[in-house]
């Protein structure tokens, strides 16, 4: 079973997950909007990266888990607007390329792995507590996101998965 975890969104992350291993874990890529250092996803990135992993796996194999993003209180509205174009766009993409598509909401992951409540941080020790191979990736505080992409596939693995 290949499962592929992603945090959506502009800084978020990519995980590649198979038989309960992270194959790979990247971050979200991405490009620059115009100016002022707007940056947006880069869906023929996106693309070229879970399709280059796939080539040789059975769709039936291949599951998608995408983090089920909300508005959140105090967010602009451009940069919700931002956030729900990158959602829509990753759901394109792995639409157009006929994966499956699950969605897991972030209360239900984080409840999963006791991160309820916890410092934004608290994903990326526990990633590297269930991983430790993976640590060498994980070591910068802005790799919080990767840390969310592996949480999601791996809490995938872990319950629906098995079902």
């Amino acid at each position: 079973m290949f499962i592929i975890g992603i945090d959506p969104g502009i800084s978020g992350a990519i995980c590649f997950f198979e038989d309960g291993e992270i194959k790979d874990v990247i971050e979200m890529p991405n490009m620059a909007e115009g100016k002022k250092n707007k940056k947006q996803i880069n869906g023929s990135q996106i693309y070229n990266e879970i399709s280059s992993r796939i080539k040789d796996k059975s769709k039936k194999n291949i599951f998608v888990v995408i983090e089920k993003v909300s508005a959140m209180p105090g967010q602009g509205v451009t940069s919700m607007f931002n956030f729900g174009q990158s959602f829509g766009a990753i759901k394109g993409i792995c639409a157009a390329m006929q994966l499956p598509m699950y969605f897991v909401s972030p209360a239900k992951w984080k409840k999963y792995f006791n991160l309820i409540k916890t410092e934004k941080d608290a994903s990326r020790a526990k990633a590297i507590e269930i991983f430790p191979y993976i640590s060498s990736q994980l070591s910068r505080k802005k790799d919080m996101n990767k840390a969310d992409a592996i949480l999601i596939a791996s809490f995938f693995n872990n319950t629906y998965a098995k079902e």
